[in-house]
């Protein structure tokens, strides 16, 4: 077993293209290797700004020779026939095939074919070119008139296995045992001879080949300096990755900036350098509040300490932030009620109209809603107003990032009450999975509301529309906004129907379009089960996408699906911190002797039910007669079911759950004993039939709180 060893030299790669070059390298080589035959142990790739490296450990010196039988057509099967097996199995004529005897199929040729093993170095040779030739670049370029394309131009190849080199070429380049260090600090060819000499001499060469080492190695730096300059760095993971996919050999260095630019929002001063020049931001450790330093990373190890390099940057950095400091002194002068008219210039979608009429149809779900959250209805009508404000302010136009922040500094600046400028910051969140909600504990009502209404109506719009999301594709993140919808929901514990609200924001967004060309027809359903006379039947699609995100939610949290499914089954089922609760305590239940026991004999009931009302062409919904109930066993079930179903009623119109589960657990006893001493198919029809409404009755009880015929297990 040997190592096998392959570097590919280019002109710089982009940053953000490396760690997934270097992914792809391994796992297309690897797999290469394997399929072709070839036994190789674990595999690991680095990437630099000017490499890509993979080092496989345990390759086999050759591939196994392979000995196998082909099966052929019939004897005397048709010309055509024949000599297609004659080809597939590589034999010259028939005469190489021996011919099997089969007294029930007829006698066949078969070929058994010998592939002898291959060289180590021929598979490696083989897998390597075909990998290179169709790399999956996300963007690549030719040089010259040459077909081979690569991300930047390829400029050496190095490949050993065992130390030796392993021959081939990729564009004309010759693969060998030489590699080249950093471009300024090492730039002289160097011969290795294992991963590990190949290392150690590239890191004396200033290369560091692993970019998590680059990292760490910037993290150790850049919190030096902030340390010996009395500050601290401002965290940043993915700067610091794009930083190590941009130098070989990082050299952090301090430099500084005029103090009258931190009259501008801090946010602002922190975007601007990380986009500009991919610079941390330093702030005091006591007070939080930016300083007037900030760190870069250097390719370089400079002559004068990087004095030169400070100072380039310095004059960079001054003229971004003098670009920053115009923008938010030039927007300071336009109100946001000025830059919200603005908005009718701005087309949300083309079937939805601007973001003016939208934004005038969040403000009316959000003074909806508000009463809902305990916000104050006409706070939440006015955060909604100017919650999109910032979208034709100078700066959101420079940071489309910086979108509702920048709306919240201005309203302050505008003496704005503190809870319409905190909404209109947060009512984009939560942005993804690991972002934060408003939450009503800390103040965030106002905020609540029009997040609630931002995602509802995107939902809503495009539900209208028929926009909805089909396999991977969601290019207006729907399924984000859904998500937001129930994060926002649970994790405040807010009692919504949905189902009364879309409708209702239905019916608000086809009067915003009366006489245009962009009606939104009804589709008329029946709504009795949400307490309405009708419901659009969109609804209750829009309903279902929203079940089934919270499924994936749920489910992320070890939470079953199954029981997602069985209370989502019972009607009138909208309301999601409900739904939830419901759940687990569905769940606890299932947990218990008694709850599984419950349920095996609940899927007994509905199994027999199910086969004998198929039989017999009828339902026995419906109540049992008491007087048929001869046997002690079905009297006691029968009083069980009275007083369960009374029960679990009582406990759910006062939504205590946990008491539901635990009254439907005292079906378990009798449901038991039932089920061990009564025959149901009983010879007397009426006697039959009186125990078939009563295990229509568990069915019935048993549903009150779940579907149990959707439950696993």
């Amino acid at each position: 077993m040997s190592e096998l060893l392959l570097e590919l030299l280019s002109e710089e790669i982009p940053a953000r293209m490396q760690v997934r070059a270097a992914e792809d390298l391994a796992r297309l080589v690897v797999d290469g290797l394997k399929a072709r035959g070839l036994d190789v142990g674990s595999a690991r790739s680095y990437s630099t700004p000017r490499r890509l490296t993979l080092v496989i450990d345990g390759v086999a010196a050759q591939s196994p020779a392979v000995s196998e039988e082909k099966k052929g057509p019939r004897v005397g099967a048709p010309e055509q026939a024949v000599k297609g097996f004659l080809k597939s199995a590589g034999l010259a004529s028939l005469a190489e095939a021996t011919i099997v005897q089969d007294e029930k199929k007829g006698d066949f040729y078969l070929a058994k074919i010998d592939k002898a093993g291959r060289p180590a170095t021929e598979i490696i040779a083989e897998t390597v070119t075909e990998v290179a030739a169709k790399f999956p670049w996300p963007k690549s370029m030719r040089l010259g008139s040459s077909l081979f394309q690569w991300v930047r131009p390829l400029q050496s190849v190095l490949c050993l296995l065992g130390g030796k080199v392993v021959a081939f070429e990729i564009a004309g380049i010759a693969s060998g045992a030489e590699t080249r260090g950093h471009r300024f600090l090492g730039p002289d060819t160097f011969a290795v001879k294992n991963f590990a000499d190949y290392e150690t001499k590239l890191k004396a060469h200033h290369v560091l080949l692993d970019p998590i080492a680059r990292m760490a190695s910037i993290g150790d730096q850049a919190r030096a300096l902030a340390k010996s300059a009395k500050l601290e760095m401002v965290e940043d993971e993915a700067l610091m990755a794009e930083n190590a996919g941009l130098t070989e050999w990082p050299v952090v260095l301090i430099g500084a900036f005029d103090a009258e630019f931190l009259d501008v929002p801090g946010e602002v001063l922190m975007t601007s350098m990380k986009t500009h020049q991919k610079c941390f931001s330093l702030r005091d450790p006591k007070t939080k509040k930016l300083a007037n330093k900030f760190l870069l990373v250097s390719n370089l190890v400079a002559t004068d300490a990087g004095r030169a390099i400070t100072s380039g940057n310095e004059k960079v950095i001054a003229a971004r932030l003098s670009d920053a400091k115009f923008f938010w002194e030039l927007d300071l002068k336009k109100p946001l009620d000025e830059m919200a008219i603005a908005l009718d210039g701005i087309t949300f979608h083309e079937k939805l109209g601007s973001q003016k009429s939208r934004v005038e149809r969040v403000a009316e779900l959000a003074f909806q809603i508000a009463g809902t959250v305990d916000a104050d209805p006409e706070d939440a009508r006015r955060a909604a107003q100017l919650s999109k404000a910032d979208l034709v302010s100078g700066m959101v136009g420079e940071f489309p990032e910086l979108q509702g922040l920048m709306g919240r500094y201005y309203a302050e600046k505008a003496g704005t009450k503190p809870e319409i400028s905190r909404a209109i910051e947060l009512h984009y969140k939560p942005k993804g999975p690991t972002d934060i909600v408003p939450r009503a504990d800390q103040g965030d009502a106002v905020a609540i509301a029009v997040a609630l209404a931002d995602k509802l109506d995107t939902l809503v719009g495009f539900w209208a529309i028929n926009e909805k999301p089909t396999g991977s594709g969601d290019p207006y993140q729907l399924r984000r906004a859904a998500l937001g919808v129930i994060r926002i929901v649970l994790e405040n514990d807010l009692r919504v129907r949905l189902v009364p609200q879309i409708q209702q924001h239905f019916s608000t967004l086809k009067t915003s379009f009366e006489g245009s060309r962009n009606q939104v027809e009804p589709d008329v359903g029946v709504g009795a089960a949400f307490g309405l006379q009708t419901v659009d039947t969109r609804v209750l699609d829009l309903l279902a996408f929203c079940a089934d995100r919270l499924k994936v939610f749920l489910r992320d949290q070890g939470k079953r699906h199954d029981l997602i499914d069985a209370v989502f089954a019972l009607d009138g089922q909208d309301d999601l911190a409900l739904i939830v609760r419901r759940v687990d305590a569905l769940d606890t239940l299932l947990k218990s002797d008694d709850g599984a026991n419950l349920l095996a004999g609940v899927k007994r009931a509905a199994n027999i039910l199910a086969i004998e009302e198929k039989k017999d062409k009828t339902s026995y919904a419906g109540a049992y007669n008491i007087k048929l109930l001869k046997e002690k066993e079905e009297a006691a079930l029968a009083a069980a079911i009275e007083a369960v179903k009374q029960d679990t009623v009582a406990a759910i119109n006062v939504e205590n759950f946990t008491g539901a589960m635990r009254a439907l657990a005292e079906l378990r006893a009798p449901v038991d004993a039932f089920f061990d001493k009564i025959l149901v198919n009983a010879d007397d029809a009426a006697v039959r039939e009186n125990r078939l409404r009563l295990l229509s009755e568990i069915r019935a009880t048993t549903q009150t709180v779940a579907d149990f015929s959707k439950i696993g297990g």
